[in-house]
């Protein structure tokens, strides 16, 4: 957990993004800067117990929020709590309703799901989004890292009409936003196929760990999706990774890099089939390192540099308190 050290003054928001594995915590001035940040590994599934005598899933997320930021929270009542992700889930503190697209940061801020608690302000939790049809989508957390990078945009003029907002992660989104509205979005569960090939599956059994990241092979794998092997699909393409190494023709310092530039290329390509046509410019959102292996995977399918947003969680959830009047 990170060290609790006092606040430079008095916060106008506590913004919380609340994940499966972690707790984010920022404290928020009146001009929506971050004045302090924590971080604690009590995401939603993996809580500490409750205060002793404590009853209830309710005591374990308030022991979990005491634990990291209770000394802001015990200074500075009634600061407004303002929460993302999946502490809104039904396996969270309490469920927030998805709403359906399309979707601003407005219509979020009118939908905040109110959790009343024993001692303090209430938390306030963001709703996901759901997009209907045959094969349903959601996203839960990234919603306000979208509210985030339109923030960001607005305060250096640079928003265009029509987006195409890419969030690499674990299962990346990718939204198309028009006048500050998603109104579509798609889901690649790309990096967590790529750990389970990576780690659970015989391509890991030749892969090398060095963590030095190798951009020839990373740059290959991009490649084969443009291939006619390409059009075999993802699924015949990722064997490639065993009989290179096999053949002596990509060792196995390279595979793992060589593997991750495979799924993310054929994920870029199934894009530039459905969503990148159409000459959208692109925002990537997230971590640095990841956004730019995505950005090089845009590159190589012909598009323009994209924008890179990051921290835009706590932008996003300062946004939204704002449209909440919470600030």
């Amino acid at each position: 957990m990170t060290p609790l050290t006092p606040l430079p003054q008095a916060p106008a928001l506590i913004a919380l993004d609340w994940g499966t594995s972690s707790l984010r915590a920022y404290a928020m001035a009146s001009t929506g800067a971050v004045l302090s940040s924590r971080r604690s590994d009590h995401g939603i599934m993996n809580l500490p117990p409750g205060e002793p005598g404590a009853l209830g899933t309710s005591a374990r997320f308030e022991h979990a929020l005491q634990t990291l930021c209770g000394d802001w929270l015990a200074a500075n009542n009634p600061t407004p709590l303002l929460a993302c992700g999946m502490v809104g889930s039904a396996q969270g503190w309490a469920p927030a309703d998805y709403l359906a697209l399309p979707s601003s940061s407005v219509d979020l801020a009118r939908s905040l799901t109110v959790v009343p608690r024993a001692h303090g302000q209430p938390l306030h939790i963001v709703p996901g989004l759901l997009q209907p049809g045959d094969l349903p989508n959601v996203m839960r957390g990234e919603e306000t890292q979208i509210a985030g990078v339109l923030q960001s945009l607005a305060a250096s003029n640079t928003a265009p009409a029509r987006m195409l907002v890419g969030l690499p992660g674990t299962h990346s989104k990718w939204a198309v936003v028009e006048s500050g509205s998603v109104t579509r979005f798609e889901t690649f569960m790309t990096g967590e196929i790529y750990a389970a090939l990576r780690h659970h599956s015989i391509l890991g059994r030749t892969m090398v760990d060095t963590g030095v990241f190798d951009e020839a092979a990373f740059t290959q794998g991009l490649r084969v999706a443009r291939t006619p092997e390409g059009a075999l699909g993802v699924l015949s393409n990722v064997f490639s990774s065993r009989t290179l190494g096999l053949t002596g023709r990509l060792p196995g310092e390279a595979q793992a890099d060589y593997l991750s530039g495979l799924l993310i290329g054929h994920e870029v390509a199934a894009l530039a089939h459905v969503l990148l046509d159409g000459g959208l410019p692109v925002v990537l959102c997230g971590e640095p390192a990841l956004c730019r292996r995505y950005a090089a995977a845009l590159e190589v399918h012909g598009q323009d540099s994209p924008q890179i947003c990051t921290d835009a969680t706590p932008l996003g959830l300062w946004r939204l308190a704002q449209a909440a009047a919470l600030v």
